[in-house]
């Protein structure tokens, strides 16, 4: 609780109109520190208070590991192939045996016909409250382990539409999120990467690898050579590990969402090779 505003405020108003001017400084000051409160609240980056980062590093990994379980129940059946990828994930954060346990735990929590999605995103929010950066992180992995298999299921999609809107991610944002990510992938996959019920992406589909480019970094191909670098280096710095780390987002987790970063880069010289500046 915030009390500054009540004693410099009393004071000053005890100064000049003695015990009234004192009653009504007491009331601005207490005015003033509840918006103090607030704003420190809804701000994404005060500092962690003791013992948050560690609540929202398990919230992070419960709330991910539980929604890669629902997400690959999305089609009706778990699938050899979707276990076999939730291993892959497991084993490119590098989780220990006891982490990798409670992995198994939570992605076979996420399968059930019952498992309370809506219920699981509204607490996690609440345990992030408004820090942005951190839903973004959260969103990426989630897209990331959607698309992995080579396709995006309509209802994989419909239930990460229903994971923003319950973060309060605008639907283009996630729109635009989902697009850049489409594009890593296509990077990665040679352009043979495929969306929704086998329809063909990237130069299968006849677009052509510079569009994909830009789309990486989230950017039109009418952008100006300034713009093209300012997406760029905001991309690389919002990937940054260490940042990523000081945001709160788990060790684990990072290692899976600096991962795009080198799909980014390759984009950004096809960009710079083409238009030709340094």
């Amino acid at each position: 609780m915030n009390w500054g505003g009540k004693l410099i405020l009393g004071l000053l108003g005890m100064l000049v109109g003695g015990p009234v001017g004192l009653g009504i400084g007491l009331l601005i000051g207490h005015m003033l520190d509840k918006g103090t409160e607030r704003v420190q609240a809804f701000n994404p980056f005060r500092p962690y208070r003791p013992g948050e980062q560690q609540q929202i590093h398990d919230a992070l990994f419960n709330t991910v590991f539980s929604i890669m379980g629902h997400l690959a129940k999305a089609d009706g059946r778990v699938s050899e192939n979707e276990i076999a990828h939730a291993r892959a994930v497991m084993d490119r954060m590098q989780l220990n045996e006891a982490q990798r346990q409670r992995a198994i735990e939570l992605f076979t929590l996420g399968k059930a016909d019952d498992f309370p999605l809506e219920q699981t995103v509204a607490e996690f929010a609440r345990s992030v409250r408004h820090r942005k950066h951190l839903i973004l992180v959260f969103l990426e992995i989630l897209l990331q382990t959607a698309l992995a298999d080579g396709t995006l299921d309509p209802a994989e999609e419909a239930i990460l539409s229903r994971v923003a809107q319950g973060l309060g991610v605008p639907p283009s944002q996630f729109r635009q999120l989902l697009n850049m990510l489409l594009a890593q992938a296509q990077f990665s996959a040679g352009g043979a990467y495929q969306q929704g019920a086998g329809q063909q992406a990237g130069t299968a589909s006849g677009r052509p690898p510079l569009a994909q480019a830009y789309q990486v970094l989230g950017i039109s191909e009418q952008a100006s050579n300034q713009e093209v670098k300012r997406a760029y280096r905001k991309l690389m710095s919002e990937h940054h590990p260490d940042k990523l780390a000081a945001r709160g987002v788990p060790e684990e987790m990072i290692r899976v969402a600096t991962e795009k970063t080198a799909e980014i880069s390759k984009a950004y010289e096809m960009i710079k090779s083409h238009r030709g500046f340094k």
